[in-house]
């Protein structure tokens, strides 16, 4: 898998090259490269953004180093066109869903927006998918895109030591988080480990998991359930 970055901090890319992401870019599973935009600045001072029509405040990155800097990548992958990825608060929420969908892509543009965003113009013609990480408004799409790009990674074929790892987190099921997880040693400040999981009996520990998954599920996010229980009255009608 390829993931090609617009930004105009490409070096804070650089600590993707360590933890999980580094292990996916070592063993070849994935290759990085981060564009800087102002390689693609419409003067010689740098500039790649403007003051927004309407006179709302902030700077708006501009079309032309945009379109540049996406064609500068589309003539590098051609015949392949990648997928082309906005990290924007406007954006639809990225769950563990979509990226198992977006994993199975085998090249994808990201492009990080910084100030008040990108013309508009650029979103409508080039950007396929908008993507956001929460309800909540960062500096820029970088640290959103490191988000995603990591997700992204932990999912490629052999990147995990183990890929049952990824199987028993939080929203493998979509609609569940996991549950706790316990190591040596097994008293630790007057609290023990369980006795279920030193039991080893595996179907008791399945169930004591799902147990722990539902009720932590139940105080730290309920309308998952919510949203489980609507689906599966949903299939009853169907």
């Amino acid at each position: 898998m390829r993931i090609d970055i617009i930004t105009l901090f490409p070096e804070m890319f650089n600590v993707l090259e360590t933890s999980i992401p580094g292990r996916a870019q070592k063993s070849g599973a994935l290759v990085l490269k981060a564009h800087q935009l102002r390689d693609h600045a419409i003067n010689k001072h740098g500039q790649v953004d403007d003051a927004p029509y309407g006179g709302e405040a902030g700077m708006v990155l501009r079309p032309e180093p945009l379109k540049s800097a996406i064609d500068e990548v589309n003539t590098e992958l051609a015949p392949v066109r990648p997928r082309v990825l906005l990290m924007s608060a406007q954006g639809r929420i990225l769950t563990q869903e979509r990226l198992r969908e977006l994993a199975e892509i085998e090249n994808i543009l990201i492009i990080c927006g910084h100030y008040k965003g990108i013309d508009q113009r650029i979103s409508d013609v080039y950007v396929d998918e908008e993507i956001c990480i929460g309800d909540y408004v960062v500096s820029g799409g970088e640290l959103p895109a490191m988000v995603l790009i990591d997700g992204v990674a932990r999912l490629l074929p052999g990147v995990l030591g183990d890929s049952e790892s990824a199987e028993t987190d939080s929203f493998y099921d979509p609609n569940r988080l996991g549950w706790p997880v316990y190591t040596r040693p097994q008293e630790f400040e007057g609290r023990s480990v369980p006795e279920v999981l030193l039991s080893g009996h595996h179907e008791n520990i399945r169930n004591w998991r799902l147990e722990e998954s539902l009720r932590l599920t139940r105080k730290n996010r309920p309308e998952l359930l919510e949203k489980k229980e609507l689906t599966e009255e949903k299939k009853k009608e169907i």
